[in-house]
């Protein structure tokens, strides 16, 4: 019998939760479900006897083709097409917002309007993207969306895990055209599938990659809602991850939680959001092992705008890579029509905006390869070579970082009782990590200043 994802990725902790291989599952013996730290995993609910292995064969953490062996396949005999390691093909990249939909959006507002235009114009029947579904429990899904004003409904980043088990299911069942957005493991695994499945492959016609640092599991939303003030989680019924504030710039956005009362608190990134998020608190370990930034093989790709060009402006402004001729010519019309204020940037520029994820997800991949590797762990094939050579400041944060990581999800079980978070005895918990990273990143202020100093000795001790 084939290996399937169960015994080669689930029982290796290597599932990102996507639900692909449920929904493609010819037996229908798949469910998805939450495991203990809020991570979506599929299981079996009975026994498989067929042995396909197609449940593998679809898994983006599986040992099946390469971001790049894909995206040649799809984009690389295009005209004018592009390719660099960093973002894959483009055909052309933008920098700008829409102008009716970047008040409400969480950055510029430009999917949104891509994804209703793709309505209006008629040329897609369906929209699958998460949903607000007002249930403390499962807080979003995937959701089949037919109409403008529910596509403007869900605007805005979701930190919450989703999976498309339902939807794939129903693309299968119900013809149509389809888009569908996504983040970079998940578009994957769609394409892995369409190549299996022959419904997927002719009615998913656009894919709308998100760029991704990290997932979160629902444990997350739970501690951002707790350190807002929220003492009763249960009652939550609404939270909004992306607020904007006119005062301050784009990059300190809120989260907001609203109960079944209409209460709502409010939490800013600088106010500890971002200590959970830039030290992987919550963070699936299948997001260790995952080298795309630019969501590679999606139609095209949306990003905030981290340059400080246009970080400090608080309505917010989107990057846009793009590989389909079919969406090139939607934003090129869209532009001479004054519906989205866009102009043209080098790629080199969008490279830049998200140079702190390619580190994560190319230099500090290469080393928790190579940890993973030291301690016999199962891990998927990368485009990144396993290495030890990274500066032991670098070395120690990255440690550091793995084991917070799995702190804070065995941590968090320990103090969530009866829908209430200890928030303070978590975080008394956690600050030794952050602590050790703080005094790491002061040491780091004095070693790179030394390292220079004997540079530029031994330059000038040549010349004499």
């Amino acid at each position: 019998m084939k290996p399937n994802v169960i015994n080669e990725i689930v029982k290796n902790d290597l599932c990102i939760g996507c639900g692909t291989c449920a929904g493609i599952c010819p037996q229908k013996i798949l469910k998805i479900q939450d495991n203990k730290y809020g991570e979506y995993i599929p299981s079996e609910i009975q026994e498989c006897n067929s042995g396909c292995g197609l449940c593998l064969e679809v898994c983006p953490f599986s040992n099946r083709e390469n971001e790049t062996e894909i995206g040649t396949k799809i984009y690389g005999n295009i005209e004018g097409v592009n390719y660099l390691p960093e973002t894959g093909y483009y055909l052309d990249s933008y920098v700008g917002y829409s102008n009716e939909f970047r008040q409400s959006s969480a950055s510029g507002g430009m999917a949104t309007w891509l994804l209703t235009k793709l309505l209006k114009e008629g040329i897609v029947d369906y929209i699958i993207g998460p949903t607000s579904q007002k249930n403390p429990e499962k807080l979003f899904s995937f959701e089949i969306l037919s109409d403008e004003n529910s596509v403007k409904m869900a605007s805005g980043s979701v930190y919450y895990p989703v999976e498309m088990s339902e939807v794939i299911q129903r693309i299968q069942e119900v013809p149509g055209r389809y888009a569908i957005t996504g983040l970079p493991c998940f578009i994957k695994a769609l394409r892995l599938a369409a190549q299996k499945n022959k419904k997927l492959k002719e009615r998913i016609v656009f894919t709308i990659g998100l760029v991704c640092g990290q997932m979160k599991s629902k444990n997350y939303t739970k501690y951002i809602a707790a350190l807002a003030g929220n003492n009763d989680l249960s009652k939550i019924q609404n939270v909004y991850y992306r607020g904007k504030s006119p005062e301050k710039p784009a990059s300190n956005f809120y989260f907001q939680s609203t109960d079944e009362h209409g209460s709502q608190k409010k939490i800013f990134w600088s106010e500890g959001v971002s200590e959970a998020w830039l030290n992987r608190w919550f963070t699936p370990n299948a997001c260790n092992y995952c080298d795309d930034v630019f969501a590679e093989v999606a139609d095209v790709t949306f990003m905030d705008a981290w340059l400080p060009e246009y970080s400090k402006d608080s309505r917010g402004t989107n990057l846009v890579l793009v590989r389909s001729p079919e969406v090139l010519t939607l934003i090129q019309e869209g532009i001479k029509k004054g519906e989205i204020n866009d102009n043209k940037i080098s790629v080199e520029k969008v490279i830049q905006s998200q140079a702190g994820v390619l580190e994560l997800k190319r230099k500090h991949l290469s080393y928790r390869l190579y940890l993973a590797k030291l301690k016999g762990q199962k891990v998927p094939e990368k485009r990144e070579n396993a290495s030890k050579a990274i500066g032991i400041l670098k070395k120690r944060e990255i440690n550091l970082k793995i084991k917070m990581q799995k702190e804070s999800k065995q941590l968090f079980l320990e103090c969530y009782q009866n829908h209430t978070l200890d928030i303070k005895t978590f975080r008394d918990g956690m600050h030794p990590y952050i602590n050790h990273i703080r005094q790491l990143r002061l040491l780091g202020k004095f070693v790179l200043p030394i390292r220079l100093i004997k540079k530029i000795s031994k330059v000038e001790g040549k010349k004499k």
